[in-house]
């Protein structure tokens, strides 16, 4: 999809809901020109900002308001806050990953459950099939030096290679918002599920 396209209303029809409920590896984008080609009524879900960000590339942004649609209350309110921190306000705060994922659940009045645990270094690791939109995970960064990290699950952009959507905040110091980013969550070691 081309970014000119992104900057006007996308429309996600009743079929790209139903696709992205039952083919979770499908993302908002391949949903939405699945159902427009095939000549599917739509209905107006949110309009895209016509403005781009920085943090977040114009094809995902279909996959970030597909997850807040379809997520139950809790994480919906998480997913939406977590929205509004990373681009809105493009919040920058003290501390690393940890904090800033605390402080969006603290903001949006809604406590977690620890669903999954394992280990870092020794698993179990979670299936993907136990991954939600709006879960708080611990995974390994494998495309920062193996380190553990923490971020919130948007949705799969390739689930058979463990592709995923999340929402990321690197801290450091680096005085950059939270960015939604691609990364291989083939290891994720806890899940903390909305509740």
């Amino acid at each position: 999809m081309s970014s000119r396209m992104l900057s006007r209303y996308v429309y996600l029809s009743a079929m790209s809901m139903f696709c992205l409920l039952l083919l979770p590896s499908v993302s908002a984008s391949a949903a939405y020109d699945a159902t427009q080609s095939a000549g599917q009524p739509s209905i107006l879900a949110k309009p895209l900002p016509s403005v781009s960000y920085s943090n977040v590339a114009d094809e995902y942004l279909p996959l970030v308001l597909a997850a807040e649609e379809l997520a139950l209350p809790p994480a919906q309110r998480v997913l939406k806050q977590a929205r509004s921190m990373a681009l809105d306000q493009q919040a920058i705060i003290s501390g690393g990953c940890w904090d800033y994922l605390n402080l969006v659940f603290n903001n949006a009045n809604v406590k977690r459950d620890v669903l999954f645990k394992g280990d870092f270094h020794q698993g179990p690791y979670a299936t993907a099939e136990q991954l939600k939109s709006g879960d708080w995970i611990y995974y390994i960064n494998h495309g920062y030096h193996d380190i553990e990290h923490s971020g919130m699950f948007i949705g799969w952009v390739d689930e058979a290679n463990h592709q995923a959507l999340i929402l990321s905040y690197a801290g450091e110091s680096r005085q950059e918002p939270a960015r939604y980013k691609v990364y291989d969550v083939s290891h994720v070691y806890q899940i903390m599920r909305p509740i």
